[in-house]
This record gives structure tokens, sequence and C-alpha cells, in this order.
């Protein structure tokens, strides 16, 4: 049995653990023997567990713990602690493994469910499952999730070379906002979401620039965001966010603009990689 998992972009500038993305990198995950003990052989950094305490086994066991060991063999495209949904992605297949391994049976609301448990926040693991882009919500412990076509686009991926885990960028966010700045926020992510279901990358472009609630406390994670906003824009770039929690930066544009847009970034970039992706429709496959 083979998983494949795709690369996830969250809160889409104003859709704060709400809004996610898949996009077209992938993980995939190989079942192999079983064995004595859990093994975990990738293509990661040598800081990854290649045992028990490897995340995609921490998942299997707390989802189905009689689940026997097996060897697991992990090739992924998508690079870690940068904001494209790396963590999000081996605990879906972790828990898609569970599910299959363990014969639970469990429904796609189920296995959302179950990863949320784990992840902490819907935003990466709901659009990881079901492909394209989806709006999700956690609401006195029950998860909800809609999955939505996103306007036809490129998405250019800037990923820098310096890493950044997650709770460092999570630590900087307020734990309080004022109730008018939440009302700001709310209504913007609103407007987003809607001008993209109907296909209005016009409008959802400056809404999605328009975050109130995360992106200006983020800033000192990814100085540069304000410069590469700019030059994409002039290029022909709908709009460009931080991915997730950073520091990767990920412009939307049309798909002949995209290029352009790569060169000029490239030209006010010294280190990183620039990515050129679409959308994945069908997000978590099982082969």
């Amino acid at each position: 049995m083979k998983i494949q998992v795709p690369a996830t972009t969250a809160n889409l500038g104003a859709g704060i653990d709400s809004c996610g993305l898949a996009l077209s990198l992938y993980m995939s995950i190989e079942v192999g023997a079983e064995t004595v003990e859990w093994l975990v052989q990738h293509n990661l950094q040598k800081s990854i567990p290649t045992d028990y305490t490897n995340i995609l086994v921490q998942t299997i066991r707390q989802t189905a713990p009689d689940v026997l060991p097996h060897l697991l063999i992990v090739r992924s495209e998508i690079p870690t602690e940068r904001g494209l949904g790396s963590s999000a992605a081996a605990v879906v297949a972790g828990v898609e493994l569970a599910n299959r391994l363990g014969n639970l049976h469990m429904t796609m609301e189920e296995k959302i469910a179950a990863a949320v448990a784990i992840e902490g926040h819907p935003d990466n693991v709901a659009p990881a499952f079901r492909g394209n882009f989806v709006t999700a919500a956690v609401v006195d412990g029950n998860v909800y999730s809609v999955r939505h076509r996103f306007p036809m686009a490129t998405i250019v991926a800037y990923i820098p070379d310096v890493r950044l885990p997650s709770f460092e960028s999570r630590s900087v966010l307020p734990e309080t906002i004022s109730y008018d700045q939440a009302i700001t926020g709310s209504a913007i992510s609103n407007v987003m979401i809607a001008a993209l279901i109907s296909g209005d990358l016009q409008l959802a472009g400056p809404m999605m620039e328009a975050d109130t609630l995360q992106e200006a406390y983020r800033d000192q994670f990814v100085p540069d965001l304000a410069a590469k906003r700019r030059i994409a824009k002039a290029n022909g770039a709908y709009a460009t966010f931080i991915s997730g929690a950073g520091p990767a930066i990920i412009s939307v544009c049309p798909e002949e603009k995209a290029d352009a847009i790569i060169q000029a970034l490239k030209a006010q970039s010294h280190s990183g990689q620039f990515l050129k992706l679409s959308v994945d429709q069908d997000g978590l496959q099982v082969f």
C-alpha cells in the first residue's frame, strides 16, 4: 500500500486557522513488511526520527494502538519547517495508515477530526485530506470543513533556506485582540472566501493581503514580505502572503505571469528556492 499526501498552504493571508489550499508537492509513504519495531526510512534531514518517535508512527499508534509495527518508506518533496504543511502531511498519512491497517472504517469527517486532535488546527489537515481549497472550523470540539474549487491560478512559492518551527511563529500571536479588530479581520476573511468561491481573484487578492489577525505579528520572521509583495504585484500577481506559519511566501497569479514573477523575485532574492505549483485537486490518495 502506498499513500500520497499533498503539501498545503494555510491561512491564505486572512483566513487564520481556517482556510487552506492543497498544492502539487507531495509526501508519499509506502508500507513495507511487518517488523519487530517501527522503522521509518526517509529522505528528510537527519534530525527526523526513524523509530517509533517519528510523528507518522506516533499518529498511527494514537489512532490505532493495536496496529503491528511495519517498515514505512517515506519520500517527501515537502520542505520541513517552512510553512508548507510537512507535519500536517505526516499526521494525515498516519491517520489514513491507522485507518487502513487497523480496519477502522473511519469517515472523512472522523479522519479530519483525528488529525486535528494531533495537529491542533484544521487549516492544513483538512485540505490535505480533501484537496483543493477548504474552509474549516472547530466548534465545541467538533470539526467542520467544506471543500471548494479554487479559481484557476498558478501558485508561486518562495522557500527560504532558513527553517522556522511553527510553535515559534505562533508564539508571537497575541492572546487577545480588540472587538473591533476581530470584526474587521472576520469581515475581510468572509469577503475573501466569498470572492474565491465566486471565482473572483481580483477581489480575493486584496482581501488576502488585508489580514489584521496574524501577518503583522509575524513580520519579524518574514522581513522581506512587503518587498516581495510589491514586486509580485507589479508583475501581475493577485496576492502575496505568508504560507501558514512561514517563512515560505506564496504568490497567487495568472499562469502566464508566473515566469515573470519568479524572475523578478529572483533578482531581489539572494538565497532560497522558487517553485511554480498548481492546486492539488484530489487530496490524500491511496494506491
